[in-house]
């Protein structure tokens, strides 16, 4: 599975649960208004129907369910990119812009490779954004 729609799978329905639910539903719709006009409006149905189930599983604390929530979403995207490999570019814009978009103020990164090596007491930190350690 391409790593752009494991990423938006899980973004999609982690946004489900969030303030910005409105515009991530919006954008998957209209991914699939450009590739199957047909369908949109069921998956715009659909996104409905699983945030109800995300939201429930939110409440019940069962991360369990909302991460099998997002296979299926990632499948039918997977299935969007196998018809159209162009829908990379807009299925990661999507993700960029609106599932996942970078706090303001700060670029994203695409990725971030960190390696560290200590021998004896030593000690290693590490973090892709702020770290604060409080040591006594």
């Amino acid at each position: 599975m391409d790593r752009i729609v494991v990423a938006a799978g899980k973004a999609l329905v982690s946004a489900m649960a969030t303030d910005g639910w409105q515009a991530a539903r919006d954008s998957a719709v209209s991914l699939w208004r450009r590739a199957r006009p047909a369908e949109a409006e069921a998956v715009g149905a659909e996104l409905e129907i699983v945030r109800g189930q995300v939201l429930e599983a939110r409440a019940d604390g069962d991360e369990d369910t909302e991460r099998a929530l997002a296979g299926p979403w990632q499948l039918r995207l997977q299935a969007l990119l196998r018809e159209d490999p162009a829908m990379a570019v807009e299925i990661q814009r999507v993700l960029d812009e609106v599932l996942r978009p970078a706090p303001a103020g700060q670029a994203r990164v695409g990725s971030i490779v960190m390696e560290a090596k200590a021998g004896g007491q030593s000690r290693i930190y590490q973090a892709g954004q702020d770290m604060h350690i409080n040591e006594r």
